[in-house]
């Protein structure tokens, strides 16, 4: 005689969520993360309140070639935009453009980047007060960082990282080469973007956390930034 077993519908629906809940987190561990721009050192192109998905699979470490050409992995190039470990503070995530590659030599003129000489073309940088041809009183006296840096040459398996925001971003000029292992991914698109208050990074207790809550609770209409929804990032 055969026995047939039906499982019970709270057996069921309890290995549902146990199974919802490791695909989750071997998405959000290995695939996705979702990361939010907590300052403007990204202006005008992200901004305060964007929240991005960002592709960690993308720059993914690979064994052989065979597996480079079947896994969807890319190299690293100027111009992504990338969510990396801030080296001062591996525990913070910054997020910043890529624009000098290992073994280039960088130098920021006026404030206009140059790699091996040559000036770059850069569409998408914002600048508080735009670069002049004219000679800067920095460059007689004190030394801005902003306008003048290097020449340096960087590093096998670093980057040189930067915001778009050149005059207000804390970036490598200041705190040096990005190691290769820091990158956590490619920023792929605005799935979310509200409009908030410029936020201090270490407001991250419960009493600050219920209080950003409430704000996008009361405010999540008047202030969702409706067109900036799935924008793709360049």
């Amino acid at each position: 005689m055969t026995v047939s077993f039906k499982k019970s519908t709270v057996r069921e629906y309890f290995e549902s969520i146990v199974i919802a809940v490791i695909l989750a987190l071997f998405v959000r561990t290995w695939a996705f993360q979702a990361f939010k721009i907590p300052t403007g050192s990204m202006e005008q192109n992200l901004l305060i309140g964007d929240h991005l998905l960002v592709n960690k699979f993308m720059f993914g470490p690979t064994a052989t070639g065979l597996e480079r050409r079947l896994l969807p992995v890319a190299d690293i190039t100027r111009g992504d935009v990338v969510v990396f470990k801030y080296p001062e503070e591996p525990e913070r995530d910054f997020v910043k453009r890529v624009i000098g590659l290992p073994g280039e030599t960088l130098e920021v003129r006026r404030k206009r980047v140059y790699i091996n000489g040559q000036r770059i073309d850069e569409p998408y940088v914002f600048y508080l007060q735009p670069p002049s041809d004219e000679a800067s009183p920095h460059e007689s006296g004190a030394f801005d960082l902003r306008e003048q840096y290097g020449p340096v040459v960087i590093p096998p398996d670093s980057y040189f990282m930067m915001g778009d925001n050149r005059d207000n971003s804390q970036d490598s000029r200041y705190w040096g080469f990005l190691p290769r292992s820091y990158v956590k991914g490619k920023a792929l698109m605005v799935y979310w973007s509200f409009e908030s208050e410029r936020e201090d990074y270490r407001e991250t207790g419960l009493v600050a956390t219920l209080g950003r809550l409430a704000s996008v609770v009361v405010h999540f209409f008047t202030r969702t930034r409706w067109e900036r929804l799935l924008h793709q990032i360049h």
